[in-house]
């Protein structure tokens, strides 16, 4: 299976251009068996070129002098990696779907000292996230982070955001985030 992989991960690079989230891609092809399943353009699309770089082991940086940042899928759990952020490198290999978020832009680092930035960047949104999900009520872990992205992106990217995102961002149900965003 890993030797498939890297076959289908051999292939395109992400060329650099400008992607808003669109929660319609992500809610169509994850299907209704959860996020495993990919459609048939899933491969040409931007997240599939920028997931192929990835399983790569490509770094790249979510441009640091944008509003725009990328949720990172693994198995159980998603991962939000916020402007300036390192992404790829050893620690997305298991990464299965990607969602850009806002008018996401990716660079390749130009040096080690850029690299170390933006390892140590990612790790403060990693920890801004543990922060969150410290909280045991599951309805303000979800609030939370929803008011961190208010604060962030503008009401139009966060509307577009799928409520299963938010949900394995902070480790909720998809209902919780619901009702969170019915009451706000």
């Amino acid at each position: 299976m890993e030797s498939e992989n890297n076959q289908r991960c051999q292939t395109a690079l992400y060329e650099e251009e400008e992607v808003l989230a669109r929660p319609n891609s992500f809610a169509n092809a994850q299907g209704s068996s959860g996020m495993n399943k990919q459609s048939p353009n899933f491969h040409n699309s931007p997240e599939g070129k920028i997931l192929q770089q990835l399983h790569d082991q490509q770094l790249l940086i979510v441009n640091p002098r944008r509003r725009n940042g990328l949720i990172l899928f693994k198995r159980y759990h998603a991962e939000f990696a916020g402007p300036g952020s390192g992404v790829g490198g050893l620690f997305d290999l298991d990464c299965q779907r990607v969602l850009p978020v806002g008018n996401l832009s990716l660079l390749s680092p130009e040096s080690s000292e850029e690299r170390k930035r933006a390892y140590l960047i990612r790790r403060q949104w990693v920890r801004l996230t543990m922060q969150i999900t410290d909280n045991p009520v599951p309805l303000q872990r979800a609030q939370k982070m929803l008011e961190q992205f208010e604060g962030f992106f503008d009401a139009e990217t966060i509307a577009k955001l799928p409520n299963e995102a938010f949900s394995l961002l902070v480790g909720v149900l998809p209902q919780t985030v619901i009702k969170v965003r019915h009451t706000a």
